[in-house]
Order: C-alpha cells, then sequence, then structure tokens
C-alpha cells in the first residue's frame, strides 16, 4: 500500500548525479550475502534524491528497497505500462468483472499487494502479468527456513502458475528500508533468500521474479504538493516548461519524473549495479485532495496520466539510461474509499468502484461514466448534424417526384 510521504515502497526482491559517468561492463551479479549491500544502496539513494531536490526539485521520490538480483533473469513486463491492483475498499467490482475491465483497457500488468487467491483464480489464462506481495507478516517467519518459504510458495504461488496464472514476480515486503522497524531490516533479506530457493527447487526460478529489476515509487504530485511555491508544476505535469539542465552531466530534464528515475539509475551505479533496471512500481496523480494538498484535481490527473501514457508509449530510455526503456505501474485501478490518511489517498484511481472510468485518458470502462457519455454525445451529435447536412443538400440538388 502506498504511503503518502517518503518511505521505501517495497523490497521487491524480484519501476541526476553530479559524478555520473557511462554504465560499466559488469557481469550479472548473483544474490548477494551481505546486508549490507542493500542498505548500501538504500543511503546511496537516499543521497541522489538530496542531489535531485537541490537541482530540480524531485523531492518525492519513494526509495527502492533491494537490489538484489537473480543472475539470468529476464524483466517479465510486456510493454511499457502497468497498474496496481489496490482493494482497501468495500465497494469494488468482482475480480472476474476486474478481468473484463482490464482487458477491454488492453492493461497486461498489474501489482497486488498480497497473494489473494480469489485474485489469482480469476486471472488464469488471462495472459495478464501479475506481480504478487509477501506481506511484512510473514518475512520473519518466513526468513527462519527454506521450509516456511516453500510452504508459502507451493500454497500462493506454485498452483495458480501451474494452472495457467501468470505471476510474474514476487515482492518480498512493503515499506521496510524507508521505516524504522529494524527487525524487519534484518529478516529482509533471509527471506527473500529462502522465497528464491524456494522457487528454484520448484523450478519456478526461471518463470518469477524475486531480484531484477529495482523498484521505486516516483510520485511528481507529492513533490508538487509539498512545495507548490517552489516547483513548476507543468514540470511534473509532463507539460511544456524551462526544466532542469544539470550542467554537471550536461543532461537536460523536461520532466520531473525522468530525473527521478535516473536519480535511482546514479545511486545503483555509485553503488557497484550499473546494470541493473529501474521500474516504477507506482506513480500517479490524485484527482481530489484536501484543501492543503496542492494540485489535487480532476484536471491535473488528466494531464499527468494522460501525459505519462504517450511518454511510456514512446519506449524511450531517460536522458541518463536511453537504452533502458521506461516502465511503470500506475497508482492506482480504483479509487479506494477505506484507504486512511488525506483525501488524496483515496482519490488516485483511474476507474470508478462501479467500473466506469473516473475520468477520460482513453481507456474504456465498463459502463458508461459522465465523462464517457460526454465523449459518445459529441461524437453522435456530430454524426446526426452531418446526415442533416447531407440530406438537405441531396433535397436541394435532387429533384423531387
Amino acid at each position: 500500500m502506498k504511503k503518502p510521504e517518503g518511505g521505501v515502497e517495497n523490497s521487491n526482491v524480484q519501476e541526476e548525479d553530479s559524478e555520473m559517468t557511462h554504465p560499466k561492463e559488469n557481469e550479472n551479479l548473483n544474490v548477494k550475502d551481505s546486508f549490507g549491500e542493500i542498505e548500501k544502496a538504500d543511503d546511496m539513494v537516499s543521497e541522489e534524491k538530496d542531489n535531485v531536490r537541490s537541482r530540480s526539485y524531485s523531492i518525492a521520490l519513494h526509495c527502492p528497497a533491494s537490489i538484489t538480483q537473480i543472475k539470468d533473469q529476464q524483466t517479465a513486463f510486456i510493454g511499457t505500462y502497468g497498474v496496481n491492483y489496490g482493494r482497501i475498499a468495500d465497494n469494488l467490482p468482482s475480480p472476474l468483472a476486474v478481468v473484463t475491465l482490464l482487458k477491454a483497457a488492453k492493461i497486461r500488468n498489474i501489482r497486488i499487494y498480497d497473494a489473494d487467491h480469489s485474485v489469482l483464480t480469476a486471472f488464469r489464462n488471462t495472459e495478464i502479468e501479475i506481480i504478487v506481495g509477501l506481506g511484512n507478516e510473514f518475512l520473519k517467519d518466513i526468513s527462519v527456513g527454506e521450509d516456511r518459504a516453500m510452504n508459502w510458495v507451493k500454497e500462493n504461488v506454485e498452483p495458480f502458475i501451474r494452472s495457467g496464472t501468470k505471476i510474474s514476480g514476487i515482492a518480498v515486503g512493503n515499506e521496510i528500508l524507508g521505516g524504522t522497524t529494524v527487525e524487519l531490516w534484518e529478516v529482509l533479506l533471509p527471506a527473500a533468500k529462502n522465497v528464491y530457493s524456494a522457487l528454484r527447487r520448484l523450478g519456478l526460478h526461471t518463470r518469477v521474479e524475486i531480484g531484477s529489476p529495482f523498484y521505486i515509487n516516483a510520485y511528481p504530485f507529492l513533490a508538487y504538493k509539498s512545495d507548490p511555491s517552489h516547483i513548476d508544476l507543468n514540470y511534473a505535469l509532463f507539460e511544456h516548461s524551462d526544466g532542469i539542465y544539470d550542467a554537471k552531466t550536461k543532461l537536460r530534464y523536461d520532466n520531473m519524473f525522468d530525473a527521478m528515475v535516473d536519480a535511482s539509475y546514479a545511486a545503483l551505479e555509485k553503488a557497484g549495479f550499473p546494470k541493473v533496471p529501474v521500474i516504477v512500481s507506482e506513480t500517479g496523480w490524485a484527482s481530489k485532495g484536501d484543501a492543503d494538498e496542492a494540485g489535487a484535481t480532476v484536471k491535473n490527473a488528466i494531464t499527468y496520466n494522460r501525459n505519462l501514457r504517450k511518454r511510456l508509449n514512446k519506449r524511450k530510455g531517460t536522458p541518463y539510461r536511453p537504452d533502458m526503456v521506461a516502465r511503470a505501474y500506475v497508482f492506482a485501478l480504483f479509487n479506494e474509499n477505506l484507504k486512511p490518511g488525506p483525501t488524496s489517498e483515496r482519490n488516485f484511481g483511474l476507474f470508478k468502484p462501479d467500473g466506469s472510468i473516473a475520468y477520460d485518458i482513453g481507456f474504456t470502462g465498463l459502463k458508461y461514466s459522465s465523462a464517457t457519455r460526454s465523449r459518445f454525445g459529441t461524437s453522435l451529435n456530430a454524426l446526426v448534424s452531418a446526415f442533416v447536412f447531407m440530406f438537405l443538400v441531396l433535397h436541394r440538388l435532387l429533384p423531387l417526384s
């Protein structure tokens, strides 16, 4: 579940820097035996976040938690666009209806924050790639021994894969290294290693990621909300702006999203992981907020999410990593009415609970919304007008009988 301010999104042990250099030609990394490597990377990202803050006000980067990478694994992500399917609500459509919605919207990558069996069953034979979550409450137990990890995988992953659900990754833990629970820091890596060992014993390690890529939360909305007087809204929304030029790297950034991603690439390189791909695990813009939540409007949500889709559809990299295609999971599929926190937390959804679109950025919902009806009505009116015009022209040109 997304935290509104700061912190690490998840370990996803499986989405600008003054000293940026070209990537080193290192070999692929194995699972690290030292938790210190993870802490080192986390510190590096925090340092890069401060650097980016000082130069481009990209202050809402949510740090990734782990950089363990499994050798020879490929990133299981179809295309460049995915969506987070959160379910902290009491009014959402059934998982089967969600499958219909995703197919209509042509969304082929989703993330869930648990391993709910009803969801995994509904996605059987759909060809939609799913990242499942291993909650923090399981980490201590699973870190103790591989047998316990094996039990979890056999219960929550293997039977669904065998029956046709495309589980492509496991996010081990949620917002751990950015939190204050030291006990979870200590059990994160052992738990991840045990889950990987279980997958390997079951022959699933080449199908289910638990290492690379490196996931981050990147929220230009939170950056703008925290400092609207100093951050250019257009820069945050992918609109035309002066952008940010980094004199030391000679790179220009015309949007905050790319700057956030490159801050992570720079940190990973400094930590010794130049080839690890970065995927944005959460990004989005709230369509409604409290009085003190600057920028939380439908207009801005439409602009950000529409421009984000356009940017991802270009299948291009970032200024610092032009050869690494940008990929992201949008937060979120639905407005979730039971989420705690400020009003914005309950208004990140692309769709309403009834399956209609929350606002129009080109998706098809399960039913017409006011936005869809408006678009449909405009087209229908234009069609009727054209027929009337043609009738009048023919009436004047053709002789009457």
